[in-house]
């Protein structure tokens, strides 16, 4: 079984050879432990953003960015496929790993999350495990972890500290923004499988989402707004069982749609479990079914809403 951590690992050597081109500062830890900072106290970009996607999806799926048009004003976009969907998307790309060590937190996504089995309902449905002996997780957060958080997260994966990887960027970021886009195709499989389909029949996925300006104080905002009215989705499955599911997919289909994510999320009291969870998806999906050919598409982009996120 293809090893999330190994190829990821592979990524991060790559793109530590080439730091001072993508803006980014590596760091060693006392106990071992390397940290890249991706837009921390490192300038990052655009390149950083999608190493860090790259490596989020375990090594497993492709981006690239690329300028369109959003109701006339250009807009970078980035776009994302996989053949792996199941393993790169909810296996290793999902922030599904909430890191706390003493006043530090972040969201923990990327391959590391496999070896500690965050969260292990995950792994199960998907039939997914890695045995690696290396450790890289992507830490979305405003500061650096230090020697007893990265200690902490390698102790969760069974490696040594010195074994272990971490990336890190806020949000707030040129890297930040890159990096939760290429999330798109995410948002599409999560839906699916929270839905209760089998995300294992899916055989690949294709996505494409506008990256967010950075704005410091509606990040969370803005870089979730790309995805939930302008983000589109593409997905190749096995049977038709899945038409049953796609017209729930789509972010319409929430009752927080129809308003900046940052709004909504202020109105929760900035607490993301008073928020519904049927809005984490992409504006619109088509499926293709491989075995009958029948395509179907659900959902429609939003040019208002995500024009007043972002400012535009």
């Amino acid at each position: 079984m293809l090893s999330v951590n190994s190829l990821a690992s592979n990524l991060v050597g790559g793109l530590i050879r080439h730091s001072e081109r993508l803006n980014m500062e590596v760091s060693e830890l006392s106990n071992g432990a390397t940290v890249v900072d991706c837009g921390v106290e490192s300038q990052g970009g655009y390149d950083a953003g999608r190493v860090m996607a790259e490596v989020c999806m375990g090594g497993l799926g492709n981006t690239s960015i690329r300028t369109g048009h959003i109701d006339g004003t250009p807009v970078p976009f980035v776009d994302v496929e996989t053949d792996h969907p199941a393993v790169a998307l909810l296996g290793s790309q999902k922030a599904g790993w909430q890191i706390s060590s003493g006043e530090y937190f972040a969201m923990g996504s990327g391959p590391a999350r496999a070896l500690a089995e965050k969260p292990k309902e995950t792994y199960e449905r998907i039939g997914y495990s890695d045995d690696a002996d290396e450790a890289v997780i992507v830490l979305e957060a405003d500061g650096l972890p230090s020697d007893e958080t990265m200690g902490s997260i390698a102790d969760d994966c069974g490696v040594s500290p010195g074994d272990a990887y971490a990336l890190v960027a806020p949000t707030a970021c040129v890297a930040g923004s890159v990096q939760v886009a290429a999330r798109i195709v995410e948002t599409s499989v999560y839906r699916l499988n929270e839905l209760g389909y089998d995300t294992t029949k899916i055989l690949g996925g294709a996505g494409t989402a506008p990256i967010a300006p950075v704005r410091p104080d509606e990040a969370m905002g803005t870089t979730n707004d790309g995805q939930i009215y302008y983000g589109s989705a593409y997905l190749t499955v096995e049977d038709e069982e899945v038409l049953g599911y796609v017209e729930d997919v789509p972010s319409e289909n929430s009752s927080d749609y129809g308003k900046p994510f940052f709004q909504t999320f202020k109105e929760a009291g900035f607490d993301f479990y008073g928020i519904d969870t049927a809005i984490f998806a992409p504006a619109e999906i088509t499926v293709n079914v491989a075995s009958t050919g029948e395509v179907m598409h659900e959902g429609r982009l939003n040019a208002e809403v995500v024009k007043e996120s972002f400012g535009i």
